[in-house]
Parts: C-alpha cells; structure tokens; sequence
C-alpha cells in the first residue's frame, strides 16, 4: 500500500500496513487533524499528542471488539476518523453533527461515552468484571491523562482494578499538562518514579514505561507484548501536548482548543467582556482590598480566568488539580479557618461534589462563594458540559444562597456582595460575552433576596427572569411595547431566596406570569415560582421558558436558544397568545 496517495482513513485497512509504513501514516494523519481542527475549531493540542498512541492502539487491538475508552475523550478527534466517523468529521461539536467526546450511541466503537475526567478505569474495570462473569474474552483498555489521574474516582478505581482477576490495561498519557499544566506532587511523582517499584507494582500492576510514546513502531511492539499478560496493567508513555505543530506545542494551553476560523470581531463587541473575565478582574481586585480573600480552581486557571489572580498573587490562589470534591472541601476548611475563598468550578463540574457542597460547606453555613462558570448551555461542546441543572440541584440546599447576574455589571456587584455576606453562596453566569460593556462601574448595593423591577408601568402581565432570562426578558418587553401591549420585566437575582415581596406584587397584580431561565425546567428556576404560587394561592397563568427534561446536544449557544424556543420573537407570539384581546 503506497501510503501517500492511500491513507488508510479506517482502522482495516489500517491493520493491512506495515509496522515500517506506521511513522508516514501517523505523520499524514496529523498533518491531517492540523488542517481540519484550525478550518473547524476544536480541541486541538491534545489530540495532536495522541496520533501514534490512537494508531497503535486500533492497529494491535481487534475493535471494536476489544474495547477501548478515553478518558475526558477530547483527545479521540483521530479514534473517530478512522473508525468509520471521517466524512462527517467535520461536522464535530455542530448542532446535528458529531461530537466533540466518544458516545455510545454514536458509534460500536466508543463503548462507554465520556466527557468528564477520571471515569475511564472505573469504566473499563467494569465492563472486565462483566465479561468475566459472562465468559466472554477480549481486551478492555482504558487511556487517561496524568493530569485525569488527580481525580478521587481513578485512585478509587485503581484500588479496586490492583487485586481483580481481570486483563485490564490503563494507558497513562503523560504530558504533563491538563488545560494548564498540571499542579501538585503526582505530576513531579510521575516525572520522577522508580521504573521497576513504585506506586502502581506495590498496588499489584505490571508496569512498563515508554521514554517516547510517538515512536508508533515501538509502540506497536510494546501493546503486542502487554495484550498476551495476564493480570492489570499500567503502561506508562510520554507525550508532548501539540505535537508536531509548533506554536501549540509552544503555547500548548493557548492551543488547547481552538475557534472557527472567522471575520474578527467588530469593533462594539471588542469593548465588551467576557464574564469569566469579569470575575478574574474582580477576583483580583478583591484579594487586594481584603487579605483574606483567596481563589481556588480544580484544574483550570485559564479556562475559568483565575490566572490573572494567580499571576499577580500567586499565594493567595490555589489550583488543586482535577480534583472537584478536594475543591470544595478544601475551600471549607480554608472558610473554616477565617478565609473568604471564591471556588469557581464550571457548573457541569460542582455536580461531582454534591456530596460535599451539602455536608462539608451548607450543613456548616461555612461561607464558601461558588462562582460557577458556563452556567446553561455551553455550545459546542454538547451534553457533558452543559451546566443546566445547578438551579435546580442546588436551591433545595439549607443556608445556601443562590444568584444570577444579568449583566456583568450585575456579576461584578454579585462577588461584593458575597463577601459581605459571609454565608454559603452560589453565583452561576453563561460562557462567554454579555450585553454590556460597564462592568468596571462602582458595584451596585444588592440587598439579600431582592430583586429588581425594570419596569411594569402600565403592565397587563410580568416577565420575571433570571440571568440570562432577565436579558432576554428585557428584550422581550421592549418589543411588546412597540406592538402596545405592555409587559413588565423583573430582574430576580435570586433563584434562593426568591424575593417573595416581588412575587407577591405580581400574584396580587397580573393574571399572567412569565418566567424565563438558561437552564432546566424540571426543577430549576420557574418551578420554584411555581410552588411559591401555590403555597400563596395564586390562580393566575404561570408560563415557563427554559430548557426541556431532556438531553440537550451540541450546537452553538444561539442555535440551541433557538431550537427551544427560549428567544425573544418566539417568546412574544406566547405572550400575546394569552393576554387578552
């Protein structure tokens, strides 16, 4: 097979190569991946540093029989092409397209979806044991970052996998780097390990390590070997993030993912902010103006912008590594201690220590601020990361108060306000930019609970959103306005408590209520109108917008809005369907 002008974009004719032919194959396949991901965005450096290992992998391995699991998945971009996904690649993270992460549904070869980090030896130990039991005999492998191995459910699963009677094998993709590089003692472990005792042989694995893991050929020659042993197996290689692609691999957290290629922005929209930004700048200018104040983040600095605190006060920020629930219980003892700690964590992420959200800071009204970035829906990156549910999972809390801001303004004034209050707090806000641009203005004064009504002059029904909500609400009730038929908007701030003074107004007031969310219906923000409206006896129409009690895909933030109806024109054609005439 002549290589060059036949690559073999399917894992068949793959294993019809020669071990020889393997470095030209894996050089075409990355140059490949460099072409297609900077045209259509998406994760970008990782999967670069993973072309030999994927190679290698479906060249020994029978898939999909055998199984195969990556960890988080946002390094699978090459495991999908050359198992049957390549004419749809690029399609990868659009609305109807495939996704950016391995899904069961999607694909014999992705036999366990994955999305969040530290899930794949848990994963694949199970599916062993069930083969075992069903005698079944194949291969189970599983291939998770070192940056992954900072979470509690890999060592957890590791404890269990040491003393199984299963064959598993856990590939250790070390490069040192998460999104950022990676924080705390296993990464210098890893570096620095006994290559014949250590950590994992006194657990009971085989061990082996590869110096080089883009040398595809010894590769190759390696999995041939591990594949006949019995018992657990580590397998140790090293990789550069970005490899072969210089810049990335110079600025590998820069090239971690990358956009569209796109017109640059215009001018008006490069004077705005986004909110990540937002709440590093305030974060910063917080610290300075209290010494208790500090930031923790689990594994991202760059991605929540916590850096720009960690870069000027390194010592008063703290990145713990993918470990959520250390997070959370660590920013507790910190606010145990006197400490006013700001734990941002993504909204998709707080959902793995819920546990200790409830016991470790809420059962001890300890006042830990949770900033929770990507609250709603987060685009591209589908139905793992989409931060929907934390209204709904978090307000049956005691003692936890939980807000979103409308604005970043409003996020600004929000983070004061926390600090204040010295209670446990919870403030969600959206991806990326916001309708303003005055966010440096001095904060607002925000009184605990309360809302504000932006306007029901004249009103005949009110709008009452949250977040986001309260944006689309805005533009909701000027466009009802031109068409004279007036509907007030009030901005909520407070999904707990709700601002029952408010809400008691618009019982007593209007016969129809609106509310509007970026986030679940079941549960969420409208649903605690709605028992508010029955614990009062109220027995007008309450008509709820959000997103539906199902799973929500990929697709950009605008076309999601749009395919479930949570946008101004559609919302409005709702509205005068049920006023009167």
């Amino acid at each position: 097979m002549e290589i060059s002008k036949n690559i073999p974009f399917n894992v068949y004719d793959l294993r019809k190569v020669s071990l020889e032919a393997l470095p030209e194959v894996c050089a075409a396949y990355r140059t490949y991946l460099i072409d297609t991901i900077l045209k259509i965005g998406g994760h970008f450096s990782a999967n670069l540093g993973t072309v030999e290992l994927t190679t290698a992998l479906h060249y020994v391995l029978d898939t999909p029989n055998d199984q195969l699991v990556w960890d988080v998945g946002h390094q699978a971009y090459l495991h999908k092409i050359i198992t049957g996904r390549k004419d749809e690649f690029e399609t990868i993270r659009k609305r109807g397209g495939i996704s950016g992460f391995p899904k069961r549904d999607e694909s014999l070869f992705d036999p366990f979806g994955t999305g969040h980090s530290s899930t794949s030896i848990s994963a694949v130990l199970g599916m062993a044991e069930a083969d075992l039991l069903q005698g079944i005999h194949r291969q189970h492998i599983a291939v998770i970052g070192d940056g992954s191995l900072t979470g509690g459910m890999a060592w957890e699963a590791l404890n269990n996998a040491a003393v199984s009677k299963t064959n598993i094998l856990v590939v250790i993709n070390d490069n040192q780097m998460g999104i950022d590089p990676n924080a705390g003692a296993l990464n210098q472990y890893l570096n620095d390990l006994d290559k014949t005792s250590n950590f994992f042989t006194d657990l009971g694995f085989s061990y082996d390590y590869i110096q080089d893991g883009h040398d595809v050929k010894y590769l190759v020659e390696q999995l041939r070997t591990l594949v006949t042993q019995d018992g657990p197996k580590i397998l140790h290689i090293k990789t550069i993030k970005g490899k072969g692609y210089q810049p990335a691999e110079e600025e590998q957290t820069k090239f971690h993912a990358v956009k569209y290629v796109k017109l640059p922005r215009q001018d008006t929209e490069n004077q705005k902010i986004k909110y990540q930004d937002v709440f590093g700048h305030t974060l910063l200018e917080l610290a300075k103006a209290n010494d208790k104040v500090v930031g923790i983040t689990p594994a991202m600095p760059s991605g929540c912008s916590m850096k720009i605190l960690m870069d000027e006060m390194p010592d008063r920020c703290f990145d713990v590594g993918i470990a959520e629930q250390h997070a959370v219980t660590f920013s507790a003892g910190l606010a145990a201690n006197g400490m006013i700690p700001f734990c941002n964590i993504y909204s998709t992420f707080l959902q793995r220590a819920y546990d200790q959200v409830i016991h470790d800071v809420c059962l001890q009204n300890l006042p830990v601020i949770f900033c929770l970035d990507r609250a709603g829906v987060v685009g591209e990156d589908g139905a793992t990361h989409h931060g929907l549910y934390d209204m709904a999972y978090l307000r049956s809390i005691p003692n936890l108060t939980i807000m979103a801001p409308g604005n970043e303004h409003e996020l600004r004034s929000m983070m004061h306000f926390a600090v204040d209050l010295k209670k446990p707090v919870a403030i969600r806000y959206p991806k990326g930019y916001g309708p303003q641009s005055n966010w440096k203005d001095e904060p607002i004064p925000i009184e605990h609970g309360k809302g504000r009504i932006i306007t029901n002059a004249d009103a005949k029904a009110m709008i009452l959103g949250i977040g986001v909500g309260a944006y689309i609400g805005q533009s909701v009730s000027q466009g009802m306005m031109d068409l004279l038929k007036t509907v007030g908007i009030a901005d909520m701030r407070f999904v707990k408590p709700l601002d029952i003074d408010l809400l008691h107004n618009a019982f007593e007031r209007y016969s129809h209520i609106f509310t509007i969310e970026d986030g679940c219906l079941a549960g969420g923000f409208g649903s605690a109108v709605l028992e508010a409206a029955s614990d009062y006896g109220y027995t007008g129409k309450i008509v709820r917008f959000g997103f539906p009690d199902e799973i929500i895909e990929h697709g950009t933030r605008k076309e999601l809005f749009e395919q479930y109806l949570i946008n101004v024109h559609y919302i409005m054609e709702r509205i005068l369907t049920h006023l009167p005439r």
